[in-house]
């Protein structure tokens, strides 16, 4: 039976070969793209590189900010683009039927110009004076349920853009200048706009 001592003492320890491990080199081609911390010159950029990346730097935030503008302005004309289609679509859907409801209108001048003479309208007989009172009346409720008004301005101060002036009359008081004074044909509006424009007659001061 061996002693320890003797044991311990077979252990030995090659010193050449920590030495050789240490010194241990990698194979050639291998980490050569890894920078060495203890390359000061790779470390450090010299003045005339460091300027050539801030002006690419400088190049690069700038095309940033431009594509940026661009896709916030395609962005915006879309958003405009889409709501101008929408409102195009509502005014069409608001005013399909304005042709068709234009050619109803005279239809009710006619029916009005018969009720209006009423000396004439109640020697006409009293059953078929109701009945077709009750046509006009039907016709009546049938284009109001379409947003169809009748446009009555007496007394409001006269509109180009609404109404047709026949006549200018004059009037005696500055107030009354520019005012219809007299409607000879009513007018009629779809949805707020004037698709027929009532004749009237504008009072004019002259001083």
């Amino acid at each position: 039976m061996k002693d320890e001592n003797t044991e311990k003492d077979d252990v030995t320890f090659d010193s050449s070969e920590f030495e050789s491990k240490k010194g241990h080199k990698q194979p050639e081609g291998e980490g050569d793209d890894v920078v060495s911390v203890n390359d000061e010159d790779s470390r450090e950029l010299s003045p005339e590189v460091f300027k050539k990346l801030q002006e690419k730097l400088k190049t690069a935030l700038a095309q940033k900010q431009e594509y940026l503008d661009g896709w916030q302005r395609a962005k915006a004309d879309f958003v405009n683009f889409k709501k101008r289609s929408e409102e195009e679509k509502k005014d069409f859907i608001k005013y399909a039927n304005e042709s068709l409801i234009s050619e109803f209108i005279p239809v009710l001048e006619s029916f009005e110009m018969a009720f209006g003479n009423k000396e004439a309208w109640e020697k006409v007989d009293k059953n078929w004076r109701t009945g077709v009172e009750y046509i006009a009346n039907q016709l009546t409720s049938v284009l109001e349920s379409n947003n169809l008004k009748k446009v009555d301005p007496l007394g409001k101060k006269f509109d180009p853009m609404r109404d047709e002036a026949v006549e200018f009359v004059p009037v005696a008081s500055e107030a009354e200048d520019h005012i219809i004074v007299a409607v000879i044909q009513k007018g009629y509006e779809l949805n707020g706009r004037v698709i027929k424009a009532p004749k009237v007659k504008v009072g004019e001061f002259k001083k």
